[in-house]
């Protein structure tokens, strides 16, 4: 799933210029990505597009309190990550949630952060968030190289 979104991202900079579903599910099986990952990032990725996020109403002083298996599947880099996030003000508490569902549809456990990083980049790129370019750096920056 996770080489297939950075294909997505690297040669469909802008989301809503990206081809239709069947198109582009024929593309990446040109390039030779197995068709069961393809249609679950599709159907993942088209989730996105359809579902719009609820904005949470509350106090901006309360805290999201994690579920046990959530805190063991995200581990503390990526809980940190979405903390940095959230404090620059790139997250929101519903695009918080969205990037914590992504994740958990990961098999690592914990996910690694450079691949927890590419969800956060989904998700922001499916949902057309302005995003300054030190954010993009940072969520494309794997810890040893960047994704380009």
């Amino acid at each position: 799933m996770i080489d297939i979104l950075v294909y997505l991202f690297e040669n469909y900079q802008d989301f809503s210029a990206r081809p239709k579903t069947r198109t582009l599910k024929r593309r990446l099986s040109a390039v030779g990505f197995e068709d069961e990952n393809i249609t679950a990032t599709l159907r993942w990725l088209d989730g996105l597009r359809v579902a719009p996020p609820v904005e949470l109403a509350g106090d901006p002083r309360s805290r999201r309190v994690y579920l046990t298996e959530e805190r063991c599947k995200l581990g503390v880099d990526c809980l940190g990550f979405i903390a940095f996030l959230e404090a620059a003000d790139v997250l929101t508490p519903a695009l918080r949630e969205l990037v914590v569902e992504g994740a958990m549809l990961l098999e690592d456990e914990p996910v690694p952060l450079a691949q927890f990083k590419i969800i956060v980049l989904m998700i922001l790129w499916s949902r057309e968030q302005p995003l300054e370019p030190l954010i993009v750096a940072e969520l494309l920056d794997d810890g040893e190289r960047l994704f380009h």
